[in-house]
């Protein structure tokens, strides 16, 4: 009986070492350099992010914020450097929506994100434009829905690729309002532009800051936005919901860490980028990027990543995308 007890006294004295000394190091967290992993090139907007975030969120938490990028593989050579790091703060990824929903389902990665990363802080929300030249028959989103559908086979939209998130957000206005189209996949939005601009295809569908300017110029008309609300710098422009109920394609990015991170390190990144998210400087230049905030609690930003993952992963089966085995 006696070496029973002494066996789980051991236990639970080991057990409660391990406890306080991960709390003496989230106390002291951070004591040296944190990077942020960026699964893109840089230039990509997921880098511009978070560059401007570092450089706030470095003064805020007393240690400078090294941004390292990791391109490749639709987003899974950044994501996997991330998840095999310490799971100790010092190495968080800035992840988005096409990296951390789409991309997993659409292709059989050796890594299941959501086991291997654990969500900190969401940072921004953007929305997607769809466009066309002035000259097209429609010029709002009703007119749109009710063109492709007297006109079957005749809208072609050019996107970044099948299964990509232009091209879902245009299946999800197919399934809630019967718009009828073809996707035409592109490897980039120069090839795009250049077909839409001569006639090669009908409409396209990208980041709002990338689009924009040829609105504003004239060279196309907007048809509307996907986001939730009518974008700040064009509130002119109609969203899709305001004639389809239900409907809303934002994407979004924000901050992972390794899973197993500890909850008091990960609640003071969350309160880091929520302040750098709210300085004021911060905010001019994210509205120039077409950014909205939507900052929160880390619980807050898991449920935003599962309700997505289920939302899309549902469009990416039914169109017989899914490439998870």
């Amino acid at each position: 009986m006696d070496k029973i007890f002494y066996r789980a006294a051991r236990v639970f004295l080991c057990l409660a070492f391990a406890a306080s000394a991960a709390m003496a190091r989230a106390a002291g967290y951070p004591d040296h350099p944190i990077r942020i992993i960026v699964p893109y090139p840089p230039g990509d907007l997921a880098d511009v992010i978070a560059r401007l975030l570092g450089n706030d969120m470095s003064r805020e938490l007393g240690q400078s914020i090294v941004v390292e990028n990791h391109p490749g593989a639709s987003g899974l050579i950044g994501l996997q450097a991330a998840a095999r790091a310490e799971p100790d703060g010092y190495t968080l990824v800035m992840g988005q929506m096409g990296a951390v929903v789409v991309a997993p389902l659409t292709n059989d990665w050796p890594i299941d994100v959501r086991k291997a990363l654990q969500p900190v802080a969401l940072a921004y929300t953007n929305y997607m434009m769809l466009v066309a030249r002035p000259d097209f028959p429609a010029r709002t989103l009703p007119e749109l829905i009710a063109y492709s559908k007297a006109n079957p086979g005749r809208i072609r939209v050019g996107t970044n690729g099948e299964g990509g998130f232009p091209h879902l957000s245009m299946e999800l206005l197919k399934e809630k309002a019967g718009f009828q189209f073809t996707n035409i996949p592109y490897k980039g939005s120069t090839q795009i532009m250049s077909d839409l601009m001569s006639g090669r295809v009908e409409l396209t569908v990208f980041g709002y800051s990338g689009l924009y300017p040829y609105v504003q110029d004239g060279r196309l008309i907007a048809l509307g936005v996907t986001g939730r609300d009518r974008a700040p710098n064009a509130p002119a422009i109609p969203t899709f919901g305001e004639s389809v109920p239900g409907y809303e394609a934002l994407g979004w990015f924000g901050l992972f860490a390794p899973a197993g991170t500890p909850a008091d390190v990960v609640d003071k990144v969350n309160q880091a980028l929520n302040k750098a998210v709210a300085d004021e400087k911060v905010q001019v230049q994210a509205r120039r990027l077409g950014l909205d905030p939507a900052t929160g609690t880390p619980a807050q930003f898991a449920e935003v990543w599962r309700t997505d993952y289920a939302k899309w992963g549902g469009i990416i089966r039914n169109l017989g995308l899914d490439k998870k085995k």
